[in-house]
This record gives structure tokens, sequence and C-alpha cells, in this order.
């Protein structure tokens, strides 16, 4: 069995072999640090097998048997999320909805069977897992690499609990550090030209429109809206509380992938087969295979 090594922002007592669950959870049993994997769950390249224990570990703290209504996200760790849902059993998922963020995430419900619902039927959620595009310290995230921002917060902030899966590479101390593309920013077509110049004005070193890699022309949300990447410095970076308002208040912003204050948790897998767990009450917490 694996021990938990606590951070310096972790409780003083060592945790053996259990992961704690979050302030405030009402499970009383304690929750395995190290889900099991099928006997028959074919061998994976090392990061694709971390991405599947955080997600599987994800899947076992969060999404227990009284939730009816999930949330699910998109991003290369979200099949394995699908996956340990399956492996919960029929009778678990009976009576269950499940709510896409976007494209994938809806084939990835009706691939498995499972019921596929709405926003506007469901406007509270019990608990939604997605992925991340880079999280920083204090489980701020950007999100909208693939265009989906816009439903992914809807879907976050419907939820009880809104929980990230994703891989080493995503883990930051200040967002920007790896991902370098930009904040990625939901517009109308019809303000991003004025947008861009506003962008550039709020202290943005660079922003343009995302064009599609095997279209002519613009990337187009499931929304009809256009996406604008923009790179702000790590002055703003190190500060995405005060940037976000001032993004959203741009006219003809319709979302802004910054996920600030949003995030019970994250999961991320590492390379060598271990999952580290980072709570909001900053709390971390290393899991091995």
């Amino acid at each position: 069995m694996s021990v938990i090594s606590p951070s310096p922002k972790s409780d003083t007592h060592t945790h053996a072999s259990v992961v704690s669950p979050p302030p405030g959870a009402t499970s009383k049993a304690p929750v395995s640090s190290e889900p099991t994997l099928p006997a028959s769950t074919p061998q994976l390249a090392p990061i694709e097998a971390a991405k599947r224990l955080a997600a599987y570990a994800a899947v076992d703290n969060h999404v227990k048997k009284e939730h009816k209504i999930i949330g699910i996200g998109s991003g290369s760790t979200v099949p394995y999320v699908v996956e340990r849902i399956m492996a919960q059993g029929k009778e678990a998922n009976t009576g269950r909805v499940f709510l896409p963020t976007g494209f994938q995430s809806k084939e990835l419900i009706l691939s498995a069977g499972l019921e596929l619902g709405d926003i506007d039927q469901f406007p509270r959620i019990d608990v939604t897992i997605d992925g991340a595009d880079e999280v920083d310290d204090a489980l701020n995230s950007i999100k909208g690499g693939g265009a989906c921002q816009l439903r992914e917060k809807v879907l976050a902030e419907a939820a009880e609990t809104w929980v990230i899966v994703a891989d080493y590479r995503k883990n930051s101390k200040v967002l920007g550090t790896t991902w370098k593309q930009g904040v990625p920013i939901e517009v109308a077509p019809f303000a991003y030209s004025p947008l861009l110049l506003s962008i550039k004005k709020l202290g943005a070193t660079q922003a343009g429109l995302r064009m599609g890699k095997m279209k002519a022309g613009p990337v187009v949300t499931d929304n009809g809206g256009f996406v604008i990447d923009a790179v702000f410095p790590p002055s703003q970076m190190t500060n995405v509380e005060k940037l976000l308002p001032q993004i959203k208040l741009l006219t003809g912003v319709m979302e802004v992938g910054l996920f600030v204050g949003m995030a019970k948790a994250a999961y991320f897998g590492n390379e060598d087969g271990s999952v580290t767990i980072r709570w909001a009450d900053g709390r971390i917490e290393q899991v091995s295979q």
C-alpha cells in the first residue's frame, strides 16, 4: 500500500492509504487512495496510465451512489472518467442523468449507453468532472483550448462540486507557464475586431482570432461564437481574480476561459504513474499505484 505524504500545507499528521474527503463531505467511510484497475484493463503508456488512475481516483472520491445529476467535461482524461463511472455498474447508473459540455463528452455519454440530459432540464448538478489546459497553485485554471469554455463554465457553476482531472503537464504555479496559447475568450462574431483592440489595451501582449486548422476561416464554437486567444504578461496572470472581470466586462465577450475559485480538487496524473491530488483548502496528497 502506498503512503500519502502531506505537503507543508497539509495537516501535520500522516495520512496512510486513505484520501481525505474535501471539507464538508458527508461520506462517513474513508475513500481508498488506490483505485483498483480491472484485471482485464489493457496496458497503457505511462502518461496514459497516470491519466487513467487520476480519473479513477476522482470518480471514486466524488461520484457517489446518491449523485444522480453528473456533468461530464472534455479533454483527454475524460474518457477514463466515463470508463470508471461505467465500472460502478448498471444499478449505480440507473436513474442517473449525464450532462455534456460539448460534442466529445456527448458522444462519450451516448457511446457508454448512459442517459443524456441537458442543463435546461437539470439546472443543478451534483458533481461535474472536467479537464483543464493549466491549473495554478490556487486551483484557478485556464480552459477553452477546445473552444467549449462557455458550456464548461455553465456546468462548473451549476455543480455542487467541480473537480479537475488532468496530467502533470497542466500542473503549474502560475497560469500561462506551460499553456502559452493565451486565455481563450469566446466572443460575438460581430464584435471581434474592436474586441481585439480592447483586449490589447487591457494589457495583452498578443491577441488573435483562432483560425480553423482544416478549414478556411475562424473556429466557430457550439454557441456560434468566435474565439480570441489573448496572451497576458505574468504580472496579470498572477492576479486572475482581477483580470477575469476586466475581460468579462468588455462588450461582446460571451465567456472567458479563466475559471477562478471554482474547483474543489484537482487530480494530476504524473509521469511515474502516481497521482497528485490538490484540494481547495491547500492540502496536497500523493497517491502511488
